[in-house]
């Protein structure tokens, strides 16, 4: 057997590298690492931040009393976000494995990690989805004029209304983008104004059927679109981490500057003031309303992406001893700040829109595709050369969405890999990312149809819904009560050199699990069977919505039984024990760090360390001390002999061989 050989084989168990192996750059040669610390600060900000900074949080902040809003949403961020950031953080930095792996923590509940799976899934088909159509308009904005700018098409109905009048169309570009349409008063006063960008999304790029269940054709350029966004998306990922963490030096930053940009642009806008003013003017009467306390936590908790399996991923290939506290607040707060400083870009540009319209903010404020897709791009209309700032906004759509999808890929990835954990398939890993991303695509494919767009806005609003907040109230139970809080406390001290901070014990323990309740409970409370614009879904496909979001949920009890059943015991009450109970393979990856209570010839009297050793490394520890008693007894006997021999040889004995010097 060659040495490559013998060392993987060595290793294989534990999926890490030979201990104290000089040669590697990576801590962990055989699964890797994070090339330096800043691709996963970079990496982590990159999922985080997405596009829901950029569509939800300015709308919320606005729906919700503005700059009273943020009160409960930064409330929400230190007892909530934060805590669950670092407690993902240390979980998959400790065990380096995925968010299947690290369930040997309690075997019972691996179905949390299934049901992270199936979430990631479900967000990995429809996010691209988002950003091939980002894609398309980046593409189409390579003109000279934008193509939704006038009514005058093929697929404008009679209740279009632009605001760029047809005899500036004629004029050079400058004017052709900055001024209005005559007759704006017209415009206002119309009871149904429909906006050419409006019918340019329906009717040409979607195309929209009527119902969710006539799916129609393929939009053949949606779909040209998704194939392109697939493959940037798997060649960025072709060598795991090691390639993606090169490319979010671009794709993590350049959006800020993006931001910028349009930010500097839009307050130099007429009627930005009034924008950002709709944005943040505090009303304060709001701040006891629990309803502003629920969409201030449910924002926390998805847009920092707890419980979608990423973060745990993405913290697996750091170094153990890497300072995960530090990393989490750095990200969590660059998360929330981003959000914050997105709604002063969006608002003013929606403001100076507001102000040429002769509208108030509010009806042209929106969230999600409706802001992305139609409300910002006809805002872009009345910028002067209009198609460079449509290039830039998309482009940064783009970059957005793009770090999300590169977690929720390597996710999935990640899963598969570290459960089959042959060599032949940690070797061909691109292999599995290609086949992961060929069946994202094909899955992809029916929201490219007609009806896609109402498949993708059911799948938005149930597939990671309220079993995310299910998913980590488990996961946090788990962590706490079952393997025992004091127990995680002395693993997070082992890797990070220190406890984890009292505030943060009190938080895992108890309010981050109250508030994730609440987070559930206001969800459930606040349900509302979905629309999208006029159209009221029916109930065949709320009932696929609640299957989808209950499928995840579902993985948790379904395994709990199979392993309680698979687990030894005659009783039901043993069997529960021993599913609960930590695998022997729980801990440090690697054997340089499997120290203390984790060491392989732990003391016999460490109580806890004890359920912790491989049964191997037990029947090896059995061996020894069964050598060590045959040795004592063997000296014993020896002791027995001389003594013997010594009185035979003062009787006068001849046999003096085994003791020279019997007066001795």
């Amino acid at each position: 057997m060659s040495e490559s050989n013998t060392i993987a084989a060595s290793t294989a168990d534990q999926n890490g590298a030979v201990p104290g192996e000089p040669v590697k750059k990576d801590e962990n040669s055989r699964r890797g690492n994070w090339g330096n610390q800043i691709e996963f600060v970079l990496t982590s900000v990159g999922y985080a931040v997405g596009l829901g900074n950029v569509w939800r949080f300015p709308y919320l902040c606005y729906r919700n009393g503005g700059g009273a809003f943020m009160l409960p949403y930064f409330i929400m961020l230190v007892f909530c976000g934060i805590p669950l950031f670092f407690l993902e953080l240390s979980f998959g930095q400790f065990a380096s494995l995925g968010c299947l792996g690290v369930w040997k923590i309690s075997p019972m509940f691996k179905g949390v990690g299934y049901g992270m799976m199936v979430v990631s899934t479900y967000i990995g088909i429809y996010y691209n989805v988002v950003i091939c159509i980002a894609f398309y308009y980046f593409f189409l904005s390579m003109t000279n004029l934008l193509p939704w700018t006038y009514c005058n098409n093929p697929w404008n109905t009679p209740d279009c209304s632009g605001v760029v009048s047809s005899y500036q169309l004629n004029a050079s570009l400058a004017n052709a983008t900055s001024s209005l349409v005559a007759g704006v008063s017209e415009v206002v006063n119309r009871t149904k104004r429909t906006s050419p960008s409006e019918e340019y999304w329906k009717h040409y790029v979607l195309n929209i059927s009527d119902d969710i269940g006539n799916f129609g054709e393929v939009r053949l350029p949606i779909l040209g679109c998704l194939a392109v966004s697939w493959a940037v998306v798997f060649l960025c990922l072709i060598r795991g981490v090691k390639s993606s963490g090169k490319v979010v030096y671009f794709t993590a930053t350049f959006p800020y500057v993006v931001l910028t940009i349009l930010f500097i642009r839009g307050i130099t806008l007429d009627g930005a003031i009034n924008g950002i003013k709709y944005y943040l003017t505090p009303q304060w009467q709001k701040v006891l309303d629990a309803k502003v306390w629920g969409d201030a936590a449910s924002q926390i908790f998805y847009s920092l992406g707890c419980a979608w399996g990423g973060l745990i991923t993405m913290a697996s290939y750091n170094k153990f001893h890497n300072n995960c506290f530090r990393d989490s607040i750095i990200i969590s707060i660059t998360n929330c700040a981003t959000s914050v400083y997105a709604g002063f870009v969006i608002f003013s540009i929606l403001g100076f829109m507001a102000h040429h319209l002769n509208v108030p903010v509010s009806e042209v404020a929106d969230h999600g595709p409706g802001l992305a897709f139609v409300a910002y791009p006809e805002a872009l209309t009345l910028l002067p050369i209009s198609p460079l700032w449509s290039l830039l906004f998309f482009f940064m759509l783009i970059l957005l969405g793009l770090g999300t999808q590169f977690c929720l890929l390597e996710t999935l990835v990640t899963a598969i890999v570290d459960e089959i954990g042959t060599d032949w398939i940690i070797k061909n890993k691109t292999v599995v990312t290609l086949s992961v991303a060929i069946a994202g695509f094909l899955l992809g494919v029916p929201l490219t149809t007609q009806a896609g767009i109402y498949w993708l806005l059911l799948m938005d609003n149930y597939a990671a819904s309220f079993s995310l907040v299910i998913i980590s109230c488990i996961m946090c139970i788990c962590i706490m009560y079952i393997y025992g809080h004091r127990n995680y406390f002395k693993d997070v001290e082992m890797m990070l050199g220190f406890p984890p901070p009292l505030f943060f014990k009190v938080c895992w323990r108890f309010i981050s699990p109250v508030i994730i309740s609440f987070i559930l409970i206001f969800t459930v409370i606040q349900y509302k069977p979905i629309t999208y614009n006029d159209y009221v879904y029916p109930g065949w496909s709320l009932a696929i919505g609640f299957a989808m979001a209950l499928s995840s949920v579902v993985c948790i009890p379904i395994y709990a039984l199979y392993k309680i059943s698979k687990s030894p015991g005659a009783t039901f009450r043993e069997r529960l024990k021993a599913a609960c109970r930590a695998h022997p393979k729980w801990g440090p990856a690697l054997q340089e760090h499997r120290t203390g209570r984790y060491a392989p010839m732990a003391s016999e009297d460490t109580v806890e360390a004890r359920p912790l050793k491989e049964r191997d490394e037990l029947k090896e520890e059995q061996k020894e001390k069964e050598k060590e008693k045959e040795k004592e007894e063997g000296k014993e006997k020896e002791r027995k002999d001389e003594i013997s021999l010594t009185i035979q040889g003062s009787n006068g004995s001849t046999n003096t061989h085994n003791n020279p010097n019997p007066s001795a």
